[in-house]
Parts: structure tokens; sequence; C-alpha cells
């Protein structure tokens, strides 16, 4: 089952919405030294400090078309983290952006599909949701305003941006972000259905109640060896506390009056 020939995918694309546990799920997937090590490689805001990372030219010493394909080759090396297989979590924010690269760098392909197909190779599509969306708009705006984003599960911080500060109620925020995010999330059903493809769904509720059960599903799917479910640890824990519960029966309560 190691052996190339028997693999099923080349890579593997996270399609998600901000909060829905793909941090979670890329730290397990990276984890088990067969399935790649993914992360945003084309989120507008962190194209710069990947590039710096992999020490690529600087972007304004080379032509588009060259540094299009110097990062897209440095981010298949990445995403692959020394396994057979490739990686990425994309957002739907991104989707037409990371399509236009590729594009440029593929002229000439009819669809989304086979421009990522002819990058990537045989591509199994992950559709990361979360059933309530509520929740999920109340822990992106608590992110938002505390600047605390991942906690692992012994407490400590894994990922801050902003210094600390007081969460804040606010209703109209809430009411918009859950829109934004219902709307990506339709979205990517639209593109799915639009490119004929039919995605291994995984759901938040499910990845974060059994993170385990979760990643050996997506291992059978990828034709990978599945680690020891003994040995799997989730390195990221729930941020959600009181005050997200009491957003949510205010929120409600605010909806309705």
């Amino acid at each position: 089952m190691n052996d190339e020939g028997s693999r099923m995918f080349d890579a593997y694309i996270i399609c998600g919405t901000p909060r829905t546990g793909s941090t979670l799920l890329c730290k397990l997937l990276a984890s088990t030294g067969t399935s790649g090590d993914p992360h945003s490689f084309y989120r507008r805001q962190d194209l710069s400090e990947w590039a710096d990372e992999w020490k690529l030219p600087a972007r304004d010493t080379m032509r588009e078309l060259e540094f299009d394909v110097a990062y897209l080759d440095a981010a298949i090396t990445a995403g692959k983290g020394g396994t057979g297989i490739f990686g990425l979590r994309l957002m739907r924010e991104n989707l037409d952006e990371l399509s236009a690269i590729l594009d440029r760098i593929f002229p000439g392909l009819a669809s989304d599909t086979t421009r990522f197909e002819k990058a990537f190779g045989r591509i199994l599509y992950i559709h990361l949701s979360r059933e309530n969306k509520l929740a999920q708009a109340i822990s992106l705006i608590k992110a938002q305003q505390t600047g605390l984003w991942h906690i692992a599960p012994d407490g400590t911080e894994i990922e801050r941006v902003a210094p600390a500060q007081e969460p804040r109620y606010d209703f109209e925020r809430i009411k918009e972000e859950l829109a934004t995010l219902e709307a990506y999330d339709t979205a990517w059903n639209i593109w799915f259905a639009a490119q004929g493809l039919t995605p291994l769904r995984v759901g938040y509720d499910r990845l974060s109640a059994d993170p385990a059960a979760a990643l050996l599903g997506i291992c059978e799917a990828l034709g990978v060896p599945p680690p020891n479910a003994g040995d799997i640890r989730p390195g990221v824990a729930k941020l959600a506390d009181e005050t997200s519960l009491d957003w949510m029966r205010r929120y409600h309560l605010d909806a309705a009056g």
C-alpha cells in the first residue's frame, strides 16, 4: 500500500471556511507522516511570508509568471512534507485567485479542476464545513477581537495575532459574519456542482468529537497507510466557552425581538 502505484490520489485540497476545524485537521494529517503537510499556501495575506520562508527571489526581481512558477514548485514541495502526497488548505475566498494564478502558468485549460489537476495531479477534494453557522460566526468574531486563534489541548496558546482583549458582543457584526459564512459555504457547493465534483464531506462536529475517526476516514479515501488510532493526538483544542454560549443565547433573543 506504500508504493506510488497503489495510491488513488496525488493530492488533496481541504475546501473550507474559517473556524471549521481546518487547523486541527491540517495538524492531524501532517502528524501521520504519510499524507503531506497542508497549509494555506495561497492565502493572499501569507504569500510573501511563505516566499521568504522558502527563500524565493524577491518578487520585484522576477516577472510575474516566473514568480508564480517558482512559488508553485516551492508550495508543492512544502505541502508534500517529505511524503508522496500534496496537501493544501483553501478557503473559498482564495479559490478564484488560485485558479487565476494557475491559468497564467497553464493557459488554455477549460476549468478550475483541470488547472488544479495539471498543477497537483489526482486530487481528493475534502469539503470541511460546520453545521452550526452561528457558532462558527461567533468563534470567528471572538478570535478577531481577542487575537487568540488556537490553543493546544493543555491550554497553552498556539496562535495569537494580537494582544489580549476582552470580547464584546455585537449583534450586527455576528449577523453580518453569519451571512458571509453561509454564502461562502453555499459558494463551495455551487462550485463542486459546476465542476462535476463529489467531495469527501467532513463536518466540524464529527471532527472535533472524534478526530481519530475523521482522520482514518480521510487516510482510507486517500489510499495512504493510516496511523494507529491509539497514537492519534489532536494538537488543537476548542476555544468555545461560556461567553460563546451566552452570545448564542443573546443573538437568538435579539433576532427574535
